[in-house]
């Protein structure tokens, strides 16, 4: 049972009562990621994340910790480029608990300049994880070269040189611009009483009364596909024992028309162990442990990315070969018995995915953040099974460009490879 309530202050609250279950989910999502940071500000979003967790005026950190392992549940948070989120999973008995502690991060976090001048560098080792491991650190050097300068094509993270600058009333004033009720969903999902919670979430959050509204000029970078990348083929030498390589086309927004053909094709192209790369790049040549392509989606954008791992001397051929597999979309029609077989990967994934209070968690924020309703499981299920090969083909042809893809290596690349395709 799906149950939207909209507060006095503008937080919206989202309910999905599931009785069946014995936990409960309660996620709370801020519109603001790394795309609404300034000059300045890069890692902003992230870092105050972090820094939720680090005490609040009624809890220290320590006391958050024991608390939810106390609570039996799991808490943890995530940022993206669009939202940043604050999720407890408990059993449903445990759920008015977590909602309090929930509620005292969100509201009541200290920001104390101690605890931020040691968690930069907790940040800054993080930020060396991603540089140190081959596979992320190709996908963000990939984000550059198509978008440059934009803030989609920055590190979520930020960089050693903003986060060295940051300040307590840097961290205050940009929580202040970002967190604020009408920018606020409160998303809940599992077994507990509406009436009951629907009083405490009152409680928690009806109250919360924003600042004095900041200046907001220049916080929403739009973006599409660039009529010219920044780099359309780059390679990043790196003395590693393989070659990482992403190759890229255009994607969609999140809430587009399309958006379900593109999950299809997607998963045609490189999603699973039947793809088509999969079988051809790994299966048949062998030139590839690991091969996969994904899709990223932002509200007015995105991207299809393959991403593949290979030694030096085969890292042309496996660029040629996913272009092969992306030009045979565009071309030729899948077949019936494929295009069944990938609705009924998708749809199961769909499914499964969907089976604990975490994952209707997730659903239930994300449509309200980029639909703005409630998409159901059978409405989704329906427009998959509404495509067809000629549908799909013509998707391949608008998605798949041959003359509009950019592709950054990194690793020991051969001087005289030719990253393209041809």
């Amino acid at each position: 049972m799906y149950k939207k309530i909209v507060l006095d202050n503008g937080v919206r609250v989202l309910l999905e009562r599931m009785s069946s279950l014995k936990s409960v989910a309660l996620g709370v999502w801020a519109t603001v990621g790394s795309r609404y940071e300034n000059k300045g500000e890069e890692g902003l979003s992230h870092f105050i994340e972090h820094m939720m967790f680090k005490g609040t005026r009624h809890r220290t950190a320590s006391q958050i910790s024991n608390e939810i392992d106390a609570l039996g549940g799991e808490m943890n948070a995530f940022t993206t480029h669009e939202t940043t989120a604050f999720y407890v999973k408990v059993l449903d008995q445990q759920a008015s608990a977590a909602l309090d502690l929930l509620a005292d991060l969100f509201h009541h976090s200290r920001f104390s300049a101690q605890d931020i001048a040691k968690e930069k560098h907790v940040v800054l080792e993080e930020i060396r994880t991603v540089q140190d491991d081959p596979e992320d650190f190709v996908h963000e050097l990939h984000a550059r070269d198509i978008l440059g300068p934009h803030p989609l094509g920055k590190p979520i993270l930020g960089n050693p040189r903003s986060m060295k600058q940051v300040t307590r009333k840097d961290l205050l004033r940009y929580v202040a611009k970002h967190y604020r009720p009408e920018n606020t969903i409160l998303a809940i999902a599992g077994n507990f009483s509406t009436s009951t919670f629907l009083d405490e979430i009152h409680g928690q959050f009806g109250q919360w009364k924003g600042k004095p509204l900041p200046d907001h000029s220049g916080e929403f970078h739009e973006w599409g596909w660039p009529e010219k990348t920044y780099n359309r083929q780059s390679a990043h030498p790196k003395p590693l024992e393989q070659v990482h390589v992403c190759v890229g086309f255009k994607g969609l927004p999140i809430g587009h028309p399309d958006r379900y053909g593109a999950h299809v094709l997607n998963t045609v192209l490189g999603g699973g162990v039947s793809s088509r790369l999969f079988q051809e790049v790994r299966e048949k040549r062998g030139l590839a442990y690991t091969i996969y392509s994904h899709l990223t989606s932002f509200l007015d954008g995105g991207l299809l990315t393959v991403y593949a791992a290979t030694r030096p001397s085969e890292v042309e051929n496996v660029v040629k070969q996913i272009c092969t597999e992306a030009k045979r979309l565009t071309r030729r029609s899948v077949t019936i018995k494929e295009l069944e077989r990938t609705k009924t990967q998708l749809k199961g994934n769909l499914m499964l995915g969907l089976e604990g209070t975490y994952g209707r968690m997730n659903k239930l924020a994300k449509d309200e953040l980029y639909q703005g309703r409630h998409v159901t499981l059978q409405e989704m299920v329906k427009a998959i099974d509404r495509i067809t090969p000629e549908y799909l083909r013509d998707l391949s042809k608008k998605l798949l460009d041959l003359n509009d893809y950019v592709v950054t290596a990194l690793g020991p690349i051969p001087r005289k490879a030719l990253l393209r395709c041809g």
